[in-house]
């Protein structure tokens, strides 16, 4: 069984930078992509909310969304419930950012998805469905 999660850690991780390599975020890095993709599946969150959901401390949240508004990316507003909150939403520009990193992702790795045998290409989906499900449970 080792074995098996070595070579998978291995295959992930070529695959991983592969992509990262064909399909540049710049000029947003992996932990500032990642607050995006937060505020994408769950607008108008908090400061702390978002802190906890991506396991980071409060300072470090609040200058990863520093770095995103100076691009443009997202938009602090105050919360309808406190006056002492603010909510997070990503802006126009924001989201047309994440649009065109997913429509060239995609346009990148269509070519090989379609090159597997369908059989293969649903059993992929599937085992990283289950992954995904694997990695909510696991994390804290």
């Amino acid at each position: 069984m080792r074995e098996t999660v070595g070579e998978v850690i291995e295959l992930l991780e070529v695959l991983w930078e592969r992509g990262r390599e064909d399909v540049s975020t710049a000029p947003v890095s992996a932990s500032q992509l990642r607050v995006l993709y937060s505020l994408d599946h769950a607008e108008g969150m908090n400061l702390r909310t978002l802190g906890e959901l991506l396991g980071s401390t409060p300072s470090a949240i609040s200058r990863l969304c520093d770095r995103l508004q100076a691009l443009g990316f997202l938009d602090r507003q105050p919360s309808a419930v406190s006056r002492r909150e603010l909510e997070l939403h990503l802006t126009p520009q924001g989201k047309k950012y994440l649009n065109d990193l997913r429509r060239r992702r995609e346009e990148n790795l269509e070519p090989t998805l379609m090159a597997m045998p369908p059989k293969e290409r649903a059993a992929l989906f599937e085992g990283l469905k289950a992954f995904r499900e694997a990695v909510r449970k696991t994390a804290g």
